[in-house]
């Protein structure tokens, strides 16, 4: 089969690679759309220790089922899939009490971190186990099918969340997480959405998606705008979707005294917190990892229009031409939320 295989910093080969053997509990998939994740793009600088070559990146994909393996029941040849981008084993203490996401032999669909290497979607084929898979509906392209699981993580961050109708909401970072954040936060009950972030055309897609106020996150006076829309208590809740000390103290300095702050971002692997604030106005912080069981969920969301992925998909691209898109993300490209390799 044809892959794009990352074999050095910078470097993405599309080459031939030999074809991968279900097990049996596995499903084979033939790819038919993989969307690049902003950790893939950032992965092929060699920077992040997560995506050792070599190693087939991707985890936000669909496809059709090519085979099934011997111990597979609910699918079968031909059934049109997409998956979590976790594997979970079913059998540690948190897979067994319901949190699939903090398993303990956790690995992630496209990537490499010295103690496993899991090849992904940016290839022809690819297997996955069948627990972690969903059938789509008909309705369903396989390009957004390609976004559930971006649309997951969104999702997962508002259960997380603690929400009475009507609250004030503040989501800081609208890049793809952030915005389905957006969404699903509105149709958990949320009142009032502020969102705020360092491009233009995010904000306005944060408008056209239900925001009620946006906010230059560079402006002089930042702060006092996002007071001034959510009034001076701060907002009832803040989701973080940066992952980087500005951002959290953005966050935290917005969320009112009692309120909860949702960490979703994790771009700097350490970032500075007001221990004080958070211990003196009794704030709740919620990380989240993944997500935990709503890769169903958001087909259905997808598929029945109640969360829009589609503006998501800033542009289609050709697996045999990997090295040139990665070139052109990496350096920046204003307005991309995900680039989509589509497969014949």
């Amino acid at each position: 089969m044809k892959a794009l295989v990352h074999t050095a910093p910078y470097v993405m080969e599309y080459t031939d690679w030999e074809e991968p053997t279900p097990g049996p509990d596995d499903l084979l998939v033939q790819v038919k759309a993989c969307a690049i994740c902003g950790s893939d793009i950032k992965g092929y600088s060699g920077t992040t220790g997560r995506r050792q070559p070599p190693i087939i990146m991707g985890h936000e994909a669909a496809g059709v089922v090519a085979a099934v393996g011997e111990n597979v029941e609910g699918f079968q040849v031909g059934d049109r899939v997409t998956f979590d981008s976790t594997v979970y084993c079913l059998k540690c203490k948190y897979c067994l009490t319901g949190h699939w996401n903090l398993c303990d032999n956790r690995e992630v669909l496209g990537v490499s971190e010295g103690t496993y290497r899991r090849h992904g979607a940016m290839a022809e084929y690819m297997t996955v186990p069948h627990w972690i898979s969903v059938r789509m509906p008909d309705n369903l392209s396989y390009a957004q099918a390609a976004l559930v699981e971006t649309t997951s993580i969104g999702v997962h961050a508002a259960n997380r969340t603690p929400l009475q109708l009507n609250d004030t909401v503040v989501i800081v970072g609208a890049g793809g997480v952030g915005l389905v954040a957006l969404q699903a936060i509105r149709l958990k009950g949320a009142g009032k959405i502020i969102v705020t972030d360092l491009s233009p055309s995010r904000l306005e897609m944060a408008r056209e998606l239900g925001a009620d106020i946006t906010i230059q996150a560079d402006a002089p006076d930042m702060m006092d705008q996002l007071f001034e829309a959510t009034g001076p208590r701060g907002a009832d809740a803040a989701l973080e979707a940066v992952g980087i000390s500005q951002t959290v103290d953005t966050a935290l300095e917005i969320t009112r005294k009692g309120g909860s702050l949702t960490l979703i971002g994790n771009v700097a692997p350490r970032v500075d917190m007001g221990l004080q604030s958070i211990v003196s106005r009794e704030i709740d912080i919620y990380g989240v990892c993944a997500c935990n069981g709503e890769i169903p969920d958001c087909v259905d969301l997808i598929a029945a229009g109640r969360i829009n992925v589609d503006p998501f998909i800033s542009e289609y691209a050709r697996l045999e031409d990997g090295q040139a898109v990665f070139d052109r993300l990496y350096k920046g490209v204003e307005g991309n939320i995900r680039t989509v390799f589509m497969f014949d």
